[in-house]
């Protein structure tokens, strides 16, 4: 009978720790979710940018992008310090990803440079509780965010081509060949089951389009400079089917 009582209150004991990680997994997902969403918010107040609104837009910017952190990337550190990070790691890579995005994206526009890990790392700190082991982000869900940096840059090119700013565009267009060119050292080194083999595929696309698009404006932008940006039909670029607008 001892026996028996001492198994019970022991799956007693499993089931109040399974249910108690799956609601912790349950709030990691929300607040992911959360930082997903605002992180998304950052990235489409930075394409509003243009010569005119440089300052007012990046100083906004930059708000978003400290609330986001402040607000909600705190929600994670608070559920995940102290924890195993990489047991619950699918429910919050998502959001941390797309913070990656955000704070890379507005960094490149803010300075032309890449912020790299250990600076996101360190901005995070203030965050966890000194007694606690801090939440950092992993070199995996950086990459990832890394990559999919490059598609907001090719949609910041394309439409810096359209506003006349060409140098910029083949500034952009640099900036991601150089990460692009890294990431095809490292991709053949990392798991087979990684998201990152899937997005190189996406990467070299967005390195395409802005090579096409710099090349166009290049060899006929003495024709057709007046017209970027303009509805006119008989501009060069509303007819490249590889640029998207």
């Amino acid at each position: 009978m001892s026996t028996h009582s001492s198994l019970k209150d022991a799956f007693s004991s499993y089931a109040d720790h399974l249910n108690a990680l799956n609601e912790k997994r349950e709030r990691i997902v929300k607040a992911s979710r959360d930082v997903t969403m605002n992180s998304k918010k950052v990235i489409f107040q930075v394409h509003r940018i243009s010569k005119a609104n440089r300052e007012e837009v990046l100083e906004k910017a930059e708000k978003d992008l400290a609330a986001v952190r402040d607000q909600h990337i705190s929600r994670l550190v608070k559920e995940l310090q102290g924890t195993d990070f990489w047991k619950l790691r699918r429910a919050y890579s998502p959001g941390v990803q797309e913070y990656v995005e955000a704070a890379t994206f507005f960094k490149f526009c803010q300075t032309g440079t890449l912020l790299n890990l250990d600076e996101i790392n360190a901005s995070l700190l203030p965050l966890s509780d000194p007694s606690l082991e801090p939440l950092q982000i992993n070199l995996l869900d950086y990459l990832l965010g890394l990559a999919d940096l490059t598609g907001e840059l090719m949609r910041l090119a394309i439409g810096r081509i359209s506003d006349g700013e060409v140098e910029y565009s083949e500034r952009i267009c640099q900036f991601v060949r150089d990460i692009y060119r890294e990431l095809t050292l490292l991709v053949p080194l990392m798991d087979d089951g990684s998201d990152m083999k899937t997005k190189m595929d996406t990467m070299l696309q967005s390195v395409v389009k802005i090579e096409n698009a710099c090349f166009s404006v290049r060899v006929r932008g003495s024709e057709y400079i007046p017209l970027l940006g303009s509805s006119d039909p008989s501009s060069f670029l509303v007819g490249v089917s590889d640029v998207e607008l």
